[in-house]
This record gives C-alpha cells, structure tokens and sequence, in this order.
C-alpha cells in the first residue's frame, strides 16, 4: 500500500515513472544486438530487486526486463547523469497521486536531490523510503525547488522523478 500524506491539503510534490516508448522497440532486439548496446536482458527471478523505472514497482517473478543505461538529467549543466535502470516490458508509465510513495522507494534507502531551475543540486539527502515523502515536502516548501531525482542509495541507480505540483507563496517582508 503506497504512504499517503495526511491532512487537507494537497503535497507540493508527485513522483512520476519514465515514459515508455523509447524503451519499447529495444524489447524486439535479440541478446547480441542489446549487447552490443551496453543493454543486458533479465527475467526476475525474486518478487524484489528488479524496480521497474517506468511502473514505480518491483517486477515479479517471470517478468521481463532491460537493464540499461538511461540518461536521467540531461541539461546542460555540472550535474549532468546517467545510471543504470531497470524497465520492464509491456509497463506503464506512472504518475502517483500527489504525496504518494510506492512501497519499491519506502522499502529501500533512498538518494534524494533537489535541484533549481538551471538544473543545478540545491540540497540533498540519504534517508530511508519511510521518510522521503516528508524529505520531498520540506524541499518543495522552499520556491527554488523545481523538481527532485530519487536514486537507490546502496547501487546508485536513479529511481523516479519528484515533480511539483504547486509552488509555495512567497512572503514579502
């Protein structure tokens, strides 16, 4: 079940999966030519440890997945990256309800970094998944906060995106 913030009004932030289709036509690749890629298919063999970066969720066992490279922040900018990820075939992409996080992020320790509109990092933190969703509250409160990545702290790979979904006012002294 997926941690909702509680009260009356609405989270600043909501996390949103990857699109799928740029992934879609590497499923019709054979092992050689994904090789070739720097690409390595698998087949879960546990109902954990293959988070899907397009659905926000583990893959079960049996399921199909590409292991790939994935350049998640692609600004111009110092903070430029790429990681590895994980997408399984046939996924959807997600866009949570503002507030939620999906049991695959509160379940593991999480690399969480905001960053500004220029696309350079303004804060960060390595905390558990059971408290991101505060983290990402108390980020999106300060108005320079344009969106934030979520990565798996312990193997470095990028996670999801954290985007807002209002801005704070902002009081004039």
């Amino acid at each position: 079940m997926p941690l909702l913030l509680q009260g009356p009004r609405m989270s600043p932030f909501r996390l949103a999966g990857l699109d799928p289709a740029p992934f879609e036509p590497l499923f019709l690749l054979d092992d050689a030519e994904l090789a070739a890629r720097g690409i390595v298919r698998r087949f879960a063999d546990a109902d954990r440890g293959f988070p899907c970066r397009v659905g926000l969720e583990d893959a079960r066992v049996g399921e199909e997945l590409l292991l790939l490279n994935h350049e998640h922040l692609s600004a111009r900018s110092p903070y430029r990256a790429s990681g590895p990820v994980y997408v399984r075939r046939g996924a959807r992409r997600r866009v949570l309800p503002p507030g939620q996080v999906p049991p695959y992020v509160a379940s593991r320790l999480i690399s969480v970094r905001a960053y500004d509109r220029v696309h350079r990092m303004v804060d960060a933190q390595v905390c558990e998944g059971r408290v991101v969703a505060a983290w990402l509250e108390a980020a999106f409160a300060r108005a320079e906060v344009a969106y934030a990545h979520l990565h798996n702290a312990r193997h470095g790979c990028y996670s999801c995106l954290a985007e807002r979904t209002w801005t704070p006012a902002v009081r004039k002294a």
